[in-house]
């Protein structure tokens, strides 16, 4: 889970539609990011960032998710 994506959008006093509509991408889509388990593109990475106000860059500082290194394992 990215709780610190969580943490920005709720002291930013918005629900995950109301920042997914403000990057133009689906509801689900964000969900799967604040969960960890989809990296964004840089298009929606820099959307969302623009949304919650801090660096894009932000996503890709960190390790890739949970899920996503279970599955280099297994694939």
């Amino acid at each position: 889970m990215r709780r610190w994506l969580k943490v920005l959008r709720e002291a930013a006093d918005k629900t995950q539609e109301q920042v997914a509509d403000e990057a133009g991408i689906s509801r689900s889509y964000y969900t799967n990011i604040e969960a960890g388990i989809k990296t964004p593109a840089v298009t929606a990475a820099k959307s969302i960032a623009k949304s919650l106000n801090f660096p894009w860059e932000n996503f890709f500082k960190e390790e890739c998710s949970f899920k996503e290194h279970s599955d280099k394992e297994v694939g």
